[in-house]
């Protein structure tokens, strides 16, 4: 299998990753008072700032995973698209032939009322 069959699944692994680790080391350093924390609000602020931190990190160490993500995206929708076009082709055809053969059978009908 590709390894980037699971593009979307790994990059998005790294960042909670990430953001984990950023969080580790928020609650770290609130714990040991270098980042005072008072309260509930204290605690919210070292969610941010670690959400933030990973954000920046994630956009820097990721970029391969992200393109790889992108790719795999654009393909797939790509697929979607051909799939579609040949669906729908095959249902055009479909409708053309079924419209020729109601108006071969209704050419017979009209001969007789003419005749």
């Amino acid at each position: 299998m590709s390894s980037k069959n699971h593009a979307t699944l790994r990059y998005t692994s790294l960042r909670v990753s990430i953001f984990l680790a950023c969080l580790l080391v928020a609650l770290l350093l609130g714990h040991f008072e270098v980042i005072p924390v008072v309260g509930t609000m204290g605690l919210l602020l070292l969610f941010a700032l670690a959400a933030v931190a990973s954000s920046a990190l994630s956009y820097v160490l990721l970029s391969k995973q992200r393109d790889e993500m992108s790719a795999q995206i654009a393909e797939r929708i790509e697929n979607r698209k051909s799939r579609s076009v040949l669906r729908d082709a095959a249902e055009d055809e479909a409708d053309d032939a079924a419209r020729a053969a109601v108006a071969q059978q209704a050419q017979p009908a009209r001969q007789t009322q003419a005749g």
